[in-house]
């Protein structure tokens, strides 16, 4: 059973890469009109890194992400408002 955890668990890395890797391209590419769906993409990546972290136990990182979080949080606003 823990194998298969493993398993499962990486894909939901891997997940949370391509999310992260989507919000940056989307968000480089400087379209005024995307740019909120780039900072959603960021705060849905975020969130899984934070749980990552949490997860694992590595308090650092999950803090670095929360911080991002908080910050892609306040930029969508922005963009939205």
């Amino acid at each position: 059973m823990t194998k298969l955890w493993n398993k499962i668990g990486n894909k939901d890395r891997w997940l949370g890469l391509a999310i992260a890797i989507s919000s940056v391209y989307i968000l480089s590419e400087a379209n005024i009109n995307t740019q909120w769906i780039g900072w959603f993409l960021s705060i849905i990546a975020c969130m899984m890194w934070v749980w990552f972290g949490w997860r694992d136990k590595d308090y650092p990182r999950a803090l670095m992400e929360l911080m991002y979080l908080i910050l892609s949080m306040r930029a969508m606003y922005n963009w939205l408002i």
